[in-house]
């Protein structure tokens, strides 16, 4: 791949104007400050660059930044309209007045070029590149003329051609977009060249191939941040030849890589989340080694999965439980003190420079710091972090200080620390929280005469020893280092301090590995002592990162998906894999344990598993079925718990609890917290039955894409009957309308928990409840028919079934009752109709993010009980899990006439689509997904993609992916591009696809494995090709096709297509 298309900022990057524009921006605001000051209105204060220039005006279009730097100051002046003269007190009127400093300065100082930039413009022309300039200027055209350049480019883009085109300003994309279309390059295919902050964001935005920052007047650390791939101070520092190694190979290596620059405090728990190391059985938040918990700034959190404790806590009189996730001992504590000084945290000086770092695809973090301490000393401190995939039961760190200017003594404090608390969730931090106790703490003998520390501790309620041990080690260059050593130990506490000599510019490696495992029925038999011996006689840190990364390059061979054409949905796509692969993987499958929605990431809902699995199982049916199959084992051993809970509520079979951690039990809450508010109010969430639809949908879906017979008979059959045996309980016929209808539940939606002015909670005949659960009810008697004789004679004998309960079953399903109305719109609860509409625009006008309506309303005094507002899907949930064919012909079993599956779909989709509010990010998974059904509205498709692409990237939720990553969005947008973009259809002896790739993208390709066929499917515009993996070796297939459709035969043994 080469560069086709270059596109260049005119100020500060072609032409010197940068500081012209500034000049004359600061005479303009400062002559307007003065006057106001005069007038009294406000005090004058300076215009400055750092201060002003650059956040506010530097890059933007001018009466953006005008208005932008207006604000900054809580001046409000009118918009007025361009033609306002330069003395007029308008936005528009200053922006005129700036025009017409700015033409004056360069009319008598001319323009000043920079030379090495029009080089290399000329040097890209003569290789045949294209080259364009975009800028925010409407002075763009007048400068080029009057330096003669503008017969070298082949596009310009200015404010005028902006203003004409009401295009938007930085750092939204559109002018390189715009400059790069003219040229007939895609952005894909472009460098484009930036000295603003603003502008560099545009060109991250725009997805272009490569964002050179050049450094001129502001910080390269900065431009970095803000998206830039590399930066320069200059032009000659970039020659063609890099330019050349980027596009061929540096960028498809950049998609592995999440990179941040720069520390930001009020970013660095969102970082944390995003770059955890995990294997499936712990994870590990990518907190700094050296800060502990801190305020909202850092949370070094540790999560075995499945590990939970339950604590009281009393809120508004009330004693309340929850079954939290519990924090575990912190492992990464390593502090740093140079000389006789005291003990600091290097964040808390001069940082100088900050790089933290994740890279997928061998899933290690990094961070790199270096700062000036108070005693003018500079010292780099370089750290690599893994969860080991090879060993499960390890954590290795590898710590890298080096002296820059200076050679001295320094001091290594490291820790255990299980003084911990829960402490991630800003709104469960008044609950109760401490959910350790300590055992015992000292040093014990590593083998070789090295020691380790250990520390043993016990989860108060859940009675779950965890025991870590601790090896330490130093390294000069190839040669082991002994330090002087003391051991510390207190309860719940175990540390160990290390003294010893440096050199400037001879980097002091330390290393420290960790084991952990805990006394979980699944886990250990004798985890002190199996913790104890992991330690002994392991390799040095690289040997351990080799094998680590040997065993994530098999799990990579089965998952990864490769995307040519568009830069951020492939490193997206691969950070979502990530994390999916760090939550559960092949190396977890002992662990007992569900997939938790927010990952082993944080303590966001509590760690809890919920119907998230529902979005999150296809991912690994196709690829590690085995780790499907141990999640719904996790669900097989605590039926008898979902049995019990039913028999509660007085219906027979299994009712799945809404929110289950270890036991099964019911671990919904009761009461839940509004930021918005302040206030707790009481939890309706667990009237969420659905989570049976779920789990019965997890179930088929597994049996459908293995045909795993073994599993069906043995434990998905029983799990199917006796949720079956739950709705036909909780279905009662009403002799009024001869139909079936299930009172007092609560949908998807979530926002309506009960009618308004109801003292009781749930809401009646929610339609997606109501279809889904005759849809089980009819799979279910489906697949009981297809068992064999034996299996049934078991369940008759171990579950007391009964044939006959299949004709009521039936029964239900063709007298189910839905809201089903003459327009086709199927209203998503009985009285929804009746509810009030709400003024969408004005809430968006006063709040801006209004995705949790409920919480606003609530505030407010209010209920979204009384409005039809909806959180998400709920209604068209039903087209996510079932194709619309699906939906008409379980409606028609119902007795109802629905029409064309597609018109349906429509009817309700543009109907339902105006009253979401999209409070979870599971809503962009749904939409994007049913929209792949309507012709009308494919460009939704790719909208929703892409916001669920940004969910968790960007936190776009506002606050919620720091406290943990959502798994269902993740493995949901892997989901549409195979079903949406691949246009994949499972079949039980063939796969087709109805390849719709979206317009950038050139190839798409990855495997999936579907009845123990593993295939490589490879798709380009107008073809695909497939392959089948054999004993490793690639065996080619027929692929049947028109352009459009496409056919693979998993009966054929093999051949050249």
């Amino acid at each position: 791949m080469t560069c086709k298309g270059a596109i260049f900022d005119l100020d500060g990057v072609i032409t010197a104007t940068a500081t012209v524009h500034f000049r004359a921006w600061k005479r303009t605001f400062e002559e307007f400050l003065r006057k106001k000051e005069e007038q009294g209105e406000a005090g004058f204060r300076e215009f400055t660059h750092d201060n002003d220039y650059v956040p506010y005006v530097d890059g933007k279009p001018r009466y953006q930044g005008v208005k932008s730097f207006l604000e900054s100051r809580d001046i409000d002046l009118p918009y007025g309209d361009p033609s306002d003269p330069p003395d007029a007190d308008t936005v528009c009127g200053i922006g005129n007045s700036k025009n017409d400093v700015f033409r004056e300065l360069i009319h008598e100082e001319g323009v000043e070029l920079y030379d090495s930039t029009v080089e290399f413009v000329r040097s890209l022309l003569e290789r045949g590149v294209k080259v364009g300039v975009a800028s925010s200027s409407k002075s763009c055209g007048y400068i080029l003329k009057e330096t003669g350049l503008d017969e070298l480019f082949g596009s310009v883009v200015d404010g005028v051609v902006s203003a004409e085109l009401g295009l938007n300003g930085k750092p939204n994309p559109d002018i390189f977009v715009v400059a790069a279309e003219r040229l007939g390059v895609e952005p894909y295919d472009c460098m484009m060249v930036e000295d603003a902050y603003s502008g560099v964001e545009a060109g991250r935005n725009g997805n272009f191939g490569l964002v050179l920052g050049i450094a001129r007047t502001v910080a390269p650390e900065g431009l970095l941040a803000r998206g830039a791939d590399i930066v320069v101070s200059d032009m000659q520092e970039f020659s063609l030849e890099e330019l050349d190694r980027w596009f061929s190979a540096t960028m498809h290596d950049d998609s592995w890589w999440l990179r941040y620059h720069g520390f930001e405090p009020t970013e660095e728990r969102l970082r944390e989340a995003l770059t955890t190391v995990g294997n499936g059985y712990f994870g590990t938040r990518g907190a700094y080694e050296g800060e502990g918990i801190k305020g909202n700034t850092h949370y070094p959190g540790t999560y075995v999965a499945g590990l939970f404790n339950r604590l009281p806590s009393e809120v508004h009189g009330k004693t309340i439980y929850n079954n939290d996730f519990v924090n575990c001992p912190n492992w990464l504590s390593i502090e740093l003190r140079v000389e006789n000084d005291n003990f600091f945290r290097p964040l808390e000086t001069e940082v100088l420079d900050y790089t933290h770092t994740l890279d997928m695809r061998n899933a290690i973090m990094s961070r790199e710091i270096t700062f000036r301490d108070t005693s003018g000393r500079i010292t780099t401190i370089s750290s690599r972090r893994i969860a080991s995939l090879d060993q499960v039961h390890l954590g290795a760190i590898e710590y890298r200080i080096t002296a820059r200017n200076y050679s001295g003594t320094v001091t290594l404090r490291s820790s255990i620390d299980g003084t911990v608390r829960n402490y991630g969730v800003e709104r469960y931090r008044d609950l109760s929280s401490k959910h350790l106790e300590a055992l015992d703490s000292g040093d014990q003998d590593a083998g070789g005469g090295e020691p380790q520390i250990f520390l043993h501790t016990r989860t108060t309620s859940s009675d779950v020893r965890i025991c870590m041990n601790s090896r330490s080690r130093f390294f000069a260059g190839e040669r082991q280092v002994r330090p002087t050593r003391q051991l510390f130990s207190e309860p719940g506490l175990v540390t160990e301090v290390f003294t010893v000599d440096m050199q400037q510019e001879h980097p002091l490696v330390y290393e420290k590995t960790v084991s952990l495992y805990t006394s979980a029925g699944w886990d250990s038999r004798d985890p002190e002592s199996e913790s104890r011996e992991l330690l002994r006689d392991l390799p040095r840190f690289e040997q351990l990162l080799c094998r680590h990364i040997d065993a994530w390059s098999r799990l990579w061979n089965r998952v990864d998906i490769v995307i040519e054409g568009d830069r951020f949905a492939q490193k997206a796509m691969r950070l979502h894999a990530y994390h999916l692969l760090v939550t559960a993987n092949p190396h977890s499958t002992f662990v007992d344990s569900g997939l938790p929605a927010r990952g082993l990431h944080g303590e966001a809902y509590r760690g809890h598993i919920f119907w998230d699995e529902l979005f999150i199982s296809p991912f690994y049916n196709l690829h590690f079925p085995e780790v499907t199959r141990s999640h719904l084992m996790y669900r097989y051993r605590r039926l008898d718990a979902a049995r019990k809970i039913a028999r509660e509520e007085e219906f027979e079979g299994a009712l799945y609890p809404w929110q289950a951690a270890d036991d099964g039990t019911r671990d919904s809450q009761t009461l839940h917290y509004n930021p918005q508010s302040g206030e707790w109010g009481p939890d309706l969430t667990y009237l969420q039955r659905h989570i049976n639809v779920a789990i019965a949908y997890d179930i088929w879906e597994y049996f459908y894409t293995t045909d795993d017979s073994e599993f069906i008979n043995e434990y998905g059959m029983e799990m199917l009957l006796e949720m079956a045996r739950f709705w036909a309980g909780i279905a009662r016929k009403d002799e009024a309308d001869g139909r079936y209808h299930i009172r007092k539940v609560v949908g998807p939606d979530e926002f309506h928990e009960k009618y308004p002015g109801a003292s009781e909670g749930g809401i009646d005949d929610n339609a997606y409840t109501n279809i889904m659960a005759a849809w089980l009810l009819h799979k279910t008697i489906e697949t009981y028919h297809h068992r064999p004789k034996p299996v049934k004679q078991r369940l008759r004998e171990q579950i007391g079934f009964d044939e006959s309960e299949l004709e009521r079953w039936d029964d239900i399903v063709h007298k189910m009752y839905v809201p089903f109305r003459e327009d086709g719109i199927i209203e998503q609860f009985s009285g929804w109709m009746d509810l009030e509409e709400i003024d969408w625009n004005d809430y968006r006008r006063r709040y801006g993010n209004i995705r949790r309506m409920d919480r606003i309303l609530k505030a407010e005094g209010t209920s979204p009980n009384r409005y039809k507002v909806i959180k998400q899907a709920d209604v068209l949930q039903c087209f996510y899990m079932l194709a619309p064919s699906q939906v008409t012909n379980i409606l028609e079993l119902m007795g109802y006439q629905p029409g064309d599956p597609a018109e349906l779909l429509r009817r309700n989709y543009e109907y339902y689509i105006e009253h979401t509010s999209h409070g979870s990010t599971l809503s962009y998974v749904v939409h994007s997904s049913i929209s792949n059904y309507l012709e009308s509205h494919r460009q939704d498709k790719w909208n929703w993609f892409l916001e669920a692409l940004k969910s968790d990237l960007y936190d776009t939720q506002g606050g919620t992916t720091l406290e943990g990553i959502h798994c269902g969005v993740m493995a949901g947008t892997i989901e549409i591009l195979f079903k949406g973009f691949a246009g994949i259809h499972l079949f039980k002896d063939k796969i087709e696809l109805n390849p719709q790739l979206p317009q950038s993208w050139r190839r798409l390709s990855f495997k999936i494995t579907h009845r123990a066929n593993t295939l490589v499917l490879e798709i380009l515009p107008g073809r695909v090709y497939a392959r089948r993996l054999i004993d490793g070796r690639e065996q080619e297939m027929g692929c049947t096709g028109d352009g459009k459709c496409y056919s693979i035969d998993l009966l054929e043994s093999g051949s050249s297509p």
